[in-house]
């Protein structure tokens, strides 16, 4: 399967990806490198799974899913339970495709390692991990010549967004392709949609409005035998340090979005969020409201709430001038509109093309720069929809107005010394005698 067999491609994919962050990394390298990082002689790309959760499994089939042959080598994770599931669960779809005996199958924090170099050079990474461990992860795969496809979010503070813009740039030297997981980029009937915004179907962009509504997250409870720091990396959803708060980790493709239709990243947010209705054991605040601001003046908004018996909605709405449209994440058939009422009457346009399947585009488009040698690399992209969200947990924490300049540059890191973290480790933060973990606090909480 390839690209033109999971949806047929836009006329316009080329403008798109150009204008919107970079996504190929220019023209092809001079010929002064020593090797091109090719699969192997035999064309077998040989794959490794880092993060054997369900993202990182269905990663995992869609790249073995692409055209040419694929072979997955390795695996790595740090619970035992989802290696095991992960691994019977692709043998049962892909058995052909999978070479990976007990010694290749790797537990531990330092895992990754042992993974990536029984590919290394020219095989490809899937890192599924939670977004903390996601620089780490990059950097050593780059160092070892491999392509990566790395899934969301891909850092939770701005030291970590700097290593991954780093590892991007070193990816580039090599010759080595990144893609990332924001699949929305790849969805056709989206890409019409923003095409069509584009060429002012409801006119100069004004607002956008970025919503993840719905229930309540679960917290697994901690189990006798476990450590403090498994405990929070099984649940990595509920803790900021590990994926970087919901506001980064469940709304970044639309926030993602709506950067697309304005072509533009923020240049400052405020905000505000906390705990409301939530009692578990964790630092999750249970909603979110942040107002960024363009460089034109114009805004996005986004929402982002998980408690029960609310009003629930997950997508984009877009303002415009003369018009509206519905979209992203969440929205299976965007929709356009000639009034800022999203009603039947006023819908002006809506997708009819062929189902398209973007989870698999994402890999079709990577595995085939690879086998075809033709840049590729999200890099840049994925890193600053990171830092979008990353800016707005930032403001909401804090309850101050923050410039992206000043976010970016921020040296705070919400887990110091990840990359010497062992099993032995003290988790980042810990339980008070009540079993509290500590919570942001708008207006005292520093993020800078």
């Amino acid at each position: 399967m390839n690209a033109q067999d999971s949806c047929a491609k836009s006329p316009s994919r080329r403008e798109f990806l150009k204008c919107s962050g970079g996504v190929l990394a220019g023209g092809a390298l001079a010929g002064s490198l020593a090797s091109r990082c090719h699969a192997a002689e035999d064309n077998t790309i040989k794959v490794a799974l880092v993060g054997c959760g369900g993202r990182g499994t269905g990663a995992a089939m869609q790249a073995l899913a692409t055209k040419g042959p694929t072979k997955l080598r390795a695996m790595a994770d740090v619970f035992t339970h989802r290696l095991d599931g992960s691994f019977k669960n692709i043998s049962k779809n892909r058995k052909e495709q999978v070479d990976v005996p007990p010694e290749r199958r790797f537990l531990g924090l330092d895992a990754f390692k042992k993974a990536i170099d029984v590919v290394a050079p020219g095989g490809v990474v899937v890192l599924g991990t939670p977004p903390c461990f996601r620089p780490i992860h990059l950097e050593y795969a780059v160092e070892k010549g491999c392509h990566v496809f790395m899934e969301k979010s891909f850092a939770v503070d701005a030291p970590g967004i700097r290593r991954v813009l780093k590892a991007g740039e070193a990816a580039k030297k090599k010759n080595l392709k990144i893609a990332g997981g924001l699949m929305s980029r790849h969805y056709k009937p989206l890409e019409e949609t923003i095409d069509r915004i584009h060429k002012g179907a409801i006119g100069n962009v004004i607002t956008c409005w970025a919503y993840r509504e719905h229930g309540p997250i679960g917290l697994k409870p901690k189990k006798p035998d476990m450590s403090e720091l498994a405990h929070q990396i099984q649940n990595y959803s509920c803790f900021t340090w590990v994926n970087g708060s919901f506001l980064l980790d469940w709304l970044i493709h639309n926030l993602d979005v709506c950067c697309w239709v304005k072509d533009a990243g923020p240049v400052s947010a405020q905000g505000q969020g906390g705990r409301q209705v939530r009692d578990k054991p964790d630092q999750l605040f249970d909603h979110y409201a942040v107002e960024y601001t363009f460089a034109d003046g114009t805004r996005l908004f986004a929402q982002g709430r998980h408690m029960a018996n609310c009003w629930g909605f997950f997508g984009d709405v877009i303002h415009g001038a003369t018009g509206s449209a519905v979209l992203g994440e969440g929205i299976k058939e965007p929709r356009i509109y000639k009034s800022h009422k999203q009603t039947p009457e006023n819908m002006i346009w809506e997708y009819k093309g062929p189902p398209c399947n973007q989870y698999q585009v994402e890999h079709d488009l990577l595995f085939d720069a690879i086998r075809q040698d033709k840049p590729y690399n999200e890099t840049e992209r994925c890193a600053y929809a990171a830092m979008t969200g990353i800016l707005g947990r930032m403001a909401a924490e804090s309850g101050k107005e923050i410039t992206w300049a000043d976010a970016l540059a921020s040296n705070a890191e919400l887990a110091p010394g990840l990359d010497k973290c062992t099993w032995e480790s003290k988790a980042p933060v810990m339980p008070d005698a009540n079993g509290k973990y500590p919570v942001a606090m708008p207006g005292f909480t520093k993020v800078l």
